[in-house]
């Protein structure tokens, strides 16, 4: 009864004009002077007495704040202790608590109880709690931006320095090229000379020889390869029933050679004790060269094994670098310093003789005062050592000086490690959770894995591919860095390419909290960053509490 009586109209009961209106609009319903309210969108004017009458009046529905008449219209609660609530005008007095209005004002008297104070208490010791953290994380972050902006100097400073020193060493580089080629150029007729020697011509020839018994070697075995395939054809269809000595020879001959065993042991047996054929009956003997051979190898001698993979190499020895490392070795007594002008020398003085040591050498030549070709050589070797090193030492610093610049450019880029730079700092950080069976480990901007904890093997669930992919959610948004997605890990069996996503929000640590596998093979992992802990101010704007 008392329910039927709560949902009948109360028109003596007259509602407050300001019921269910939002603060922005307060000042909009005050009675107006004429007696006339204007419709909020300037639509017309109604009596004052027709506002929040149960009767939907204005087209836009701002006469009936707060009642349920106008289906189009909103209703405010107030929720004083807490944080104030908009909720659709058609769930004002349906007989549902909306929990959005804990002060119960969006039913009648009586019907919710105004559990504003307690909610709102809990509601700001968890507030209070979040904003320690996003203080603490806050501070964190600073230190992160603040390793940005310097690890942007650093790399600025090795760009810079690395571009000078680049333009150093490609002198050095280019003069080194030229001091080599000149020094090998002049030991260009000493080699050719050396050539010349009855050693160098002998070696070549044995070489041509070899490469022609490699040649005919290659042809014999293809020769054998294919005479084994026509004997083995006929071993396995031959017909011993057919009394052909001559193929009944030729096959027991080929087993034995090819150290074979019979085949049709039975059939053969009684082949054999009818036509008394033995094997010294089918003239197949060890010969006595066989003998002499296999008795008399040397240690030294190249097996079959090492004829088949080291003649190759053999061939391909490099004759000149022999020849000239042979003369070395042969040369009595060392070469005497007195040629070698070089260790007479103060070592400020030693490039100035570098350029002319060409000059130097013709007059000793003409003089019948000449060095050994040990300094030519020497000095063509020590030349092109050092240029390459030289070369080296340049490709170095060219290869620094690009990654440095992509280093720099990658920084404070929106889509890289923030506009802030505030990710820089955790490059290559390595975040774990030990679930008992698997550790899962993050390192961030590279890979993530699964690790078993009791033996087994360790699978790749993806590298880093982006941030939020979500169309949703803009570049440079708080919440674009929220989550980091890593793909195209290890397949699973029967399965798609591990993947994981990890979601993150503030915190005072660097973290994984929890790993969930979302579908087959599809990791979520959720953590904190303080890298995600904005300043307090930035947020003020964004939402704004009214008690």
């Amino acid at each position: 009864m008392l329910l039927w009586l709560l949902a009948l109209p109360l028109p003596a009961l007259a509602l407050d004009k300001t019921l269910g209106v939002a603060p922005a609009f307060l000042s909009q319903y005050s009675p107006p002077k004429s007696g006339l309210w204007k419709c909020l969108d300037g639509s017309k004017e109604i009596p004052w007495d027709f506002v929040n009458d149960d009767a939907c009046d204005c087209p836009d529905g701002s006469d009936e704040p707060g009642t349920s008449a106008c289906p189009n219209s909103t209703f405010y609660c107030q929720n004083v202790g807490h944080i104030g609530a908009t909720i659709p005008s058609s769930r004002v007095n349906d007989g549902l608590c909306e929990p959005q209005c804990c002060d119960g004002s969006d039913e009648r008297p009586g019907v919710c109880k105004n559990a504003c104070k307690e909610i709102g208490e809990e509601y700001r010791r968890k507030r209070d709690a979040e904003r320690k953290i996003q203080k603490t994380g806050a501070k964190i972050r600073s230190t992160y931006i603040a390793f940005a902006h310097k690890e942007k100097k650093r790399l600025e400073a090795l760009v810079e320095s690395s571009g000078q020193e680049i333009i150093i060493r490609e002198k050095e580089v280019a003069r080194l090229r030229d001091i080599a080629d000149r020094t090998e150029s002049m030991s260009a007729a000493a080699l050719e000379h050396k050539q010349q020697s009855p050693l160098y011509t002998t070696l070549m020839s044995h070489s041509s020889a070899l490469k022609a018994l490699q040649r005919e070697h290659k042809k014999h075995l293809e020769r054998e390869k294919q005479l084994g395939e026509i004997l083995d054809a006929l071993r396995t269809g031959y017909n011993p029933n057919y009394q052909d000595m001559a193929v009944l020879e030729a096959v027991r001959g080929w087993e034995y050679l090819a150290k074979l065993p019979h085949i049709g042991v039975e059939a053969d047996a009684q082949v054999a004790a009818d036509l008394s054929v033995s094997d010294d009956e089918a003239g197949i003997e060890e010969s006595e060269e066989e003998k002499k051979v296999e008795e008399a190898v040397d240690e030294d001698d190249w097996t079959a094994e090492e004829l088949e993979t080291g003649l190759e190499e053999l061939l391909n020895t490099d004759y000149v670098s022999l020849l000239l490392a042979h003369d070395d070795h042969v040369r009595t007594p060392p070469p005497s310093t007195v040629f070698n002008m070089r260790s007479y020398l103060p070592e400020s003085f030693i490039p100035q003789y570098e350029e002319m040591r060409e000059t130097i050498i013709s007059w000793l030549e003409v003089i019948g005062i000449s060095g050994s070709d040990a300094e030519v050589s020497s000095d063509s070797s020590k030349a092109r050592q050092a240029f390459n090193a030289a070369e080296t030492a340049l490709n170095k610093v060219k290869k620094e000086k690009k990654e440095a610049e992509e280093d720099l450019e990658e920084i404070f880029d929106i889509n890289g490690f923030g506009v802030d730079g505030e990710w820089k700092k955790l490059d290559g950080t390595c975040l774990a959770l030990d679930t008992g069976e698997y550790t899962y480990e993050v390192c961030m901007f590279e890979e993530a894995k699964q690790k078993p904890n009791k033996g087994g093997t360790t699978f790749n669930l993806g590298k880093f591919s982006s941030w939020n992919p979500s169309p949703d959610v803009q570049p440079g948004e708080p919440a674009y860095y929220e989550k980091q997605v890593y793909n195209q890990g290890t397949r699973c069996w029967n399965g798609p390419e591990r993947s994981v996503i990890l979601v993150l929000k503030c915190g005072t640590e660097n973290a994984i909290h929890s790993v969930m596998e979302l579908e087959k093979c599809e990791y979520q992992l959720t953590g904190t960053s303080p890298a995600l802990c904005y300043p307090l101010d930035a947020n003020a704007n964004g939402s704004r509490e009214e008690l």
